[in-house]
């Protein structure tokens, strides 16, 4: 399994890592098989977070006995120093350690104030964290993040379906020795063909990948990649091409920082629906109960607080109406 520095963390990780979110919606049996596997295989980059349930404790529970040949990386979206404090304890727990390799500030709106800094800080001189990084989906604010010197790893969403200014900030963290973590290589699961979006990656010697796992399949799948991966000749480029098709400009890319909406609605898979089902099987999507999920749209009350908080600046209950108006189409088309 290839390995790479991680920037000024001298970590050396693999350059395939492992997503750590869906294993929370699968039994811990299931996912002490997969996380073994994982390791088994050379993964040792285990990206989590405390506040996808219990994924920390599964990685805890599966890895726990091989501690010192994996590097783990979790965040926290509290920025309250006390409960900021709190939950990298409760991390620790979980994850049956004494030590955090990456500790990570979970998509703040603006820089972390100078006093919670110091106070994780703190915290990594105790030795409960080794190196500080920050995730994000705000382009202006990472690149903040990064020239100010202060955090040793980037997470940022980066895919095939990146553009030029996403890949100046992946050349600013190789300029200033920040490692590079991309999240949401799959863009989301818009991206299905796992082939072209690990092939796009290869390019990049600094970018390191996390792939969220949920099936022991879909490891295998990225294992294989892995052990032999694609060239990029023509028939590659041909692939990432295809692959960019429909997805671009306004459309919704699934972060879920829209959420809570006040009417309920399930904006993450409500605004982008009709990609989901021309991009991958429909056959979930065509239920009643579905249809009635979706026409939840209708008791948008315009608060406006879904298009404020899109990092991506997007008109949301505009672009839900519009999918609305969509997914019609095809539900009715298909259902004919």
């Amino acid at each position: 399994m290839k390995k790479i520095r991680l920037g000024r963390t001298g970590l050396y990780v693999s350059k395939t890592a492992f997503g750590a979110l869906p294993i929370q919606r699968i039994s811990i049996e299931e996912s002490d098989a997969i996380l073994k596997r994982a390791f088994e295989s050379g993964i040792n980059f285990y990206d989590t977070a405390n506040m996808y349930t219990d994924s920390e404790m599964k990685i805890g529970h599966a890895l726990h006995d091989v501690r010192d040949q994996i590097v783990i990386a979790t965040k926290s979206q509290v920025f309250d120093k006390e409960k900021i404090l709190k939950n990298i304890d409760q991390s620790l727990k979980s994850l049956q350690t004494d030590y955090i390799d990456i500790f990570q500030f979970h998509n703040p709106d603006e820089l972390p104030s100078e006093d919670i800094y110091e106070a994780v800080y703190k915290e990594k001189e105790k030795g409960k964290i080794k190196h500080i990084g920050m995730t994000n989906h705000r382009l202006n604010l990472a690149f903040d993040a990064v020239k100010s010197g202060l955090y040793e790893t980037m997470q940022f969403p980066f895919s095939l379906l990146s553009q030029e200014k996403e890949i100046a900030l992946v050349e600013e963290c190789k300029r200033t020795d920040t490692g590079f973590i991309a999240m949401k290589a799959m863009a989301g699961g818009l991206i299905n063909d796992s082939r072209a979006s690990f092939g796009f990656m290869e390019q990049y010697e600094n970018v390191v990948p996390i792939y969220g796992i949920q099936r022991l399949s879909e490891l295998e799948e990225f294992i294989s990649l892995a052990n032999n991966p694609p060239l990029y000749n023509e028939d590659l480029k041909n692939a990432i091409e295809k692959s960019k098709e429909g997805l671009s400009g306004d459309f919704c890319r699934g972060c879920g920082y829209c959420l809570p909406c006040p009417a309920e609605i399930d904006i993450p898979q409500s605004a982008r629906i009709s990609l989901l089902m021309t991009r991958s099987p429909a056959e979930p999507y065509l239920t009643e109960e579905f249809a009635q999920k979706m026409e939840k749209i209708n008791d948008c009350i315009e608060c406006g607080k879904c298009k404020s908080r899109c990092p991506y600046e997007l008109d949301t209950p505009n672009l839900l109406k519009r999918e609305l108006d969509r997914y019609r189409k095809l539900y009715n088309g298909i259902n004919q």
